[in-house]
C-alpha cells in the first residue's frame, strides 16, 4: 500500500530506528577512519550524538511534530561530539526547522527539509570539504528535490532513491579526496549518515525492530533526602581518582590467561576491578590514579570504545558543596544558637575573563592550571567532550568572558555549538587544534588589554606552533605514500604522516627533523604515561644536539596513547 505521508509517532519510530542502526555499526565506521590510530572514533562520535537525541524521543509518550522536533534538535545538539556529531546535530537541527510547522510531512516538505538540512550543517563548518559527510548530505537532499520536482507521491519510493543516491556519493568520496583513496575507505561520516537513513527505512518498512534504549532514570532535583554527615563525605578517603570504564573490541579471541593476566594488571593499578568477557568484546571498570595505564594495556587485545574516566574527588567535591548549598537554602534551617562555622561560599567569586581547556594527562593537566585555566574538560583525541560537557563547564565558572581551548580540532566545532547555545555569557573559542598551541595561547593572555585584542593576539600565536605526535598503528595501510603496518609507530604532524617506523625513539627523532624550521627557537616535549623520564631524556638529548640553537624543554605530559607530544615555535 502506498504511503504519501509520515505522522509524528512514525517519524518517531523511524529516528529510533535510524539511531539504533548507527549505534550497532559504529565500530565498523571508525574502521574506516583514514588514520590506523588507536582513536578512530567517528562512529562512536556520531553514535553518542544520535544517541543523546533517542534519550530524548524516546521519552515522549504522546509525540506530535513540535516534541519530537524539539527532542531531536535539543538532543543531539548538547549531545555533539566529534566534528561528525557536530554535523550530524546541524542536519538534524534544519531538517527539524522545516517539518515542526507540519502535523504530517509529505515528499514535498522532506525534500524541503532536506535542502535546509544541509544549508544549516555547511554554515556551521568553517571550511567546508567536499568528499565528507556534508558532500553526502548534499547529493540526498539533491536527489529529494529532484523527486519533488518530478511528482513522486509515494514515500517508500522517494526514501529508497535517496539513500540509494546517498550511497552512490559516498562511494565517490575516495575520488574527492585523495587521502580516503589512497587507505581504500569511503567517508566515515558519510557512511554513519547512510546508516541512519538505511535504519529509519527499515522503520518505515514496518521490520520489526528493538526500539527500546537503556534510559537512566530521572530524577527531579531537589526532592531527594540530604544526609546529614555533610562532612564525612567530605572528608572520605579516595584512594584512587579515576573511575574509569570502557569497552574492548577484541582482535581475537580472550583467554584464559590473558583475563587472568589484565585482572592482575588491573589490580595493580587500582581496585574496583570488573573484567566481563565474551568472544567479541571485553568489558572494563577500574578504579585508578591513571587511566591511561588501564588502557594501553587494554589496547594490546583490541580497540577501545564507550571510553568513560569520572573524577571520583572532584565528583564527591561537587556533590558536597552541592549538599551544602541544598542545606543552606533549606527551610529546615540549621540551629543559630550554635557558634558560626564560618563555612565558605559554595560558589566562586565574579570575574572578568575565565578560561577552558581540553586536556588529558597528569602532567599537562597541572600545566593548564599554573597557567590560570579555571576548569579543565577531561578528553582529548581518544575522548572527544560533547556540547554538554562544554555547557556545564561554562556554567560552572562565574565569568563575564570566558575563553575556550579545544586543543583538538575535532572539538573545536562543539565548542563553538556551545558558545552559540550560551547567552548570559561572551565565549571566546581559540581555535587551538593541539595542546601545544593551547598553552601558547593562554601563555599570550594579557590582562590589560580587550577581549577582542587578546582574541586576535592569540589566534595569531597558536599558528606559529607546529606539532608533532607519536602513536602507533592499529592496521596496516597506506598514507601520505608511506607504507604503515600494524604495530608500527608513527610520527603525526600537523598536515599528515612525518615519520613510521619500528623504534619509538628514532621515529619521534625524524617527525622532529620533518617538523623544524629555521624560525624556531623552542622545543618543548610532553612525554606520556607509558613513557620513563630517562627514556624521555635521552629523546631531549638528542634533539638538543641536533638543533643546538633552540632551547629544548622536557615535561611530563602523562597523557595516554601519545607518546611523545612535541611543538615546536
Amino acid at each position: 500500500m502506498r504511503l504519501n505521508v509520515i505522522d509524528a509517532k512514525m517519524l518517531s519510530k523511524m529516528f529510533l530506528a535510524g539511531a539504533k542502526n548507527l549505534e550497532h555499526k559504529k565500530e565498523w565506521i571508525n574502521e574506516l577512519n583514514v588514520f590506523p590510530v588507536p582513536d578512530g572514533d567517528t562512529g562512536t562520535n556520531m553514535s553518542m550524538t544520535i544517541m543523546s537525541a533517542a534519550r530524548e524521543v524516546a521519552a515522549i509518550a504522546e509525540p506530535d511534530m513540535v516534541s519530537l522536533s524539539k527532542a531531536i534538535s535539543s538532543g543531539s545538539l548538547r549531545g555533539a561530539r566529534g566534528n561528525s556529531g557536530v554535523i550530524l546535530s546541524q542536519l538534524f537541527r534544519g531538517f527539524t526547522k522545516v517539518i515542526k510547522e507540519y502535523d504530517e510531512i509529505n515528499v514535498a516538505i522532506l525534500a524541503s527539509a532536506c535542502d535546509k538540512a544541509v544549508e544549516t550543517a555547511y554554515k556551521a563548518v568553517m571550511k567546508p570539504k567536499e568528499g565528507t559527510i556534508l558532500t553526502v548530505a548534499k547529493g540526498a537532499a539533491k536527489r529529494a528535490n529532484d523527486l519533488a520536482m518530478a511528482g513522486e507521491k509515494d514515500l517508500e519510493v522517494f526514501i529508497s532513491e535517496v539513500i540509494k543516491e546517498a550511497d552512490a556519493v559516498l562511494a565517490q568520496t575516495p575520488e574527492m579526496l585523495p587521502v580516503l583513496k589512497q587507505a581504500g575507505v569511503v567517508d566515515s561520516g558519510g557512511q554513519g549518515l547512510v546508516e541512519v537513513l538505511r535504519g529509519a527505512l527499515d522503520a518505515f518498512l514496518g521490520k520489526e525492530i528493538d526500539l527500546s534504549l537503556d534510559i537512566p532514570a530521572q530524577t527531579t532535583p531537589g526532592t531527594g533526602k540530604m544526609t546529614s554527615n555533610i562532612e564525612a563525605q567530605a572528608n572520605a578517603e579516595i584512594k584512587f581518582c579515576y573511575c574509569t570504564q570502557f569497552l574492548i573490541m577484541l582482535n581475537k579471541p580472550f583467554n584464559i590467561k590473558q583475563e587472568m593476566d589484565f585482572k592482575d594488571y588491573l589490580s595493580s593499578i587500582g581496585d574496583s576491578i570488573v573484567v566481563v568477557a565474551d568472544d567479541e568484546i571485553v568489558k572494563v571498570h577500574v578504579h585508578t590514579n591513571d587511566p591511561g595505564l588501564a588502557m594501553q594495556k587494554a589496547l594490546r587485545y583490541g580497540s577501545l570504545t564507550t571510553i568513560i574516566i569520572e573524577n571520583m574527588r572532584l565528583e564527591r567535591d561537587e556533590k558536597v558543596s552541592d549538599m551544602m548549598e541544598k542545606q543552606m537554602q533549606s527551610p529546615e534551617l540549621p540551629d543559630r544558637s550554635a557558634p558560626d562555622s564560618g563555612s565558605e561560599a559554595v560558589s566562586t567569586e565574579h570575574k572578568e575573563t575565565g578560561f577552558i581547556a581540553v586536556s588529558i594527562g597528569e602532567g599537562i593537566n597541572e600545566i593548564f592550571r599554573s597557567l590560570g585555566v579555571d576548569y579543565i574538560i577531561e578528553g582529548g583525541q581518544t575522548m572527544n567532550p560533547s556540547t554538554e560537557d562544554m555547557l556545564n563547564a561554562i556554567e560552572k565558572i562565574n565569568a563575564d568572558n570566558i575563553f575556550i581551548f579545544p586543543n583538538n580540532k575535532n572539538i573545536i566545532l562543539a565548542a563553538n555549538q556551545a558558545k552559540q547555545l550560551t547567552t548570559d555569557k561572551n565565549i571566546i573559542v581559540i581555535p587551538t587544534k593541539t595542546v601545544p598551541q593551547g598553552i601558547t595561547a593562554i601563555i599570550n593572555y594579557v590582562p590589560d588589554i580587550s577581549i577582542g585584542e587578546n582574541e586576535a593576539v592569540m589566534t595569531e600565536e597558536v599558528q606559529r606552533v607546529a606539532t608533532g605526535q607519536v602513536t602507533y598503528a592499529v592496521r596496516d595501510t597506506m598514507i601520505d605514500d608511506k607504507e604503515i603496518h600494524e604495530g608500527d609507530f608513527m610520527g603525526i604532524g600537523d598536515k599528515g604522516i612525518l615519520a613510521v617506523g619500528t623504534d619509538l625513539q628514532d621515529v619521534a627523532f625524524r617527525m622532529v627533523k620533518e617538523m623544524m624550521s629555521d624560525e624556531y627557537e623552542l622545543i618543548s616535549i610532553y612525554y606520556g604515561d607509558i613513557i620513563k623520564e630517562e627514556q624521555a631524556r635521552k629523546l631531549a638529548d638528542m634533539v638538543q644536539a641536533e638543533f643546538g640553537s633552540c632551547d629544548v624543554e622536557l615535561q611530563h605530559g602523562g597523557q595516554p596513547i601519545y607518546s611523545y607530544i612535541i611543538s615546536a615555535e
